[in-house]
């Protein structure tokens, strides 16, 4: 194989389970390719004890400290780079980071440029110099996401943005589906929802990185849109490709657009598995 190894990285709640229809896909076309787990995520995670704890709690929810909540942005770039490093064997790899995970891609690229042969931003956060992902939620770009509204606690008090992955309320498990699986086949997307982790790492989403122009910025990026998405409104992904642009106008950013929710790794994998084999 003479194309650079893919490497995937999920976003918040999510693992590298998410990734495994499109791996398969990647595989049969002759790329090697390897899926990892985010710092606080998939085997990397920790639940609160009031998730599961009889009778249940609804105060406990909004208050327990999140076993992750000690993990930061140094923490995710770190391990996001060994796992670069341990995939390419030293040599350049291609990252596909979606979501909360581009900003941890963004800091393990600036940190080791030499290591990172090519950026997909999967309708991912992809944060300009010096500006936390949170900026970008908040930002009146993001009005109309659901994700904030399907928090169950602040995450300034328990240090994690929490789902309560296990309620009875089928408004809520509707919204869920909405925020990230809205085009996902209900059976699917019901499935997906009994793997997510409940707490996301606070500390990822409030990180920052400067970037340099020998360093995150000389690195090709693609930029993978999506029309309906839910997490990531489209007017934030318009503004984090233009401020891109706007600081490495030498670099520009390639966008290709997909018409999908959130998860295009579980509704169209065909498309997203063909971008991402495309690419060197």
């Amino acid at each position: 194989m003479t194309s650079a190894p893919l490497l995937f990285l999920h976003g918040y709640w999510h693992g590298a389970w998410c990734w495994s229809e499109v791996i398969a896909r990647v595989t049969a076309a002759g790329r090697q390719a390897a899926a990892v787990d985010m710092a606080g995520h998939g085997l990397n995670a920790r639940r609160p004890e009031c998730l599961s704890r009889r009778p249940f709690d609804p105060d406990a929810v909004a208050t327990e400290v999140s076993p992750v909540a000690s993990v930061g942005l140094d923490e995710a770039a770190e391990l996001l780079v060994s796992q670069i490093r341990q995939v390419g064997r030293g040599g350049p790899v291609t990252v596909v980071a979606h979501s909360m995970s581009g900003t941890v891609l963004t800091r393990a690229a600036q940190q080791a440029p030499e290591l990172v042969g090519h950026m997909v931003y999967l309708t991912a956060f992809m944060p300009a110099s010096d500006v936390p992902a949170l900026a970008y939620i908040q930002s009146a770009e993001n009005e109309g996401e659901l994700v904030m509204p399907s928090l169950r606690a602040d995450p300034a008090v328990i240090g994690a943005l929490r789902f309560d992955l296990a309620s009875e309320d089928a408004a809520y498990r509707q919204q869920l589906r909405q925020a990230l699986f809205g085009d996902v086949d209900p059976v699917v997307a019901d499935a997906a929802l009994g793997l997510l982790s409940p707490d996301a790492p606070a500390g990822i989403a409030l990180g920052a990185t400067t970037l340099t122009r020998s360093g995150w910025g000389s690195i090709p990026r693609t930029y993978v849109t999506c029309a309906q998405d839910m997490a990531v409104r489209p007017a934030v992904q318009r503004r984090l490709i233009a401020e891109a642009d706007a600081a490495f106008p030498d670099n520009p950013t390639s966008v290709v657009a997909l018409n999908a929710s959130h998860s295009p790794f579980l509704s169209v994998p065909d498309q997203v598995a063909d971008i991402v084999t495309k690419l060197g």
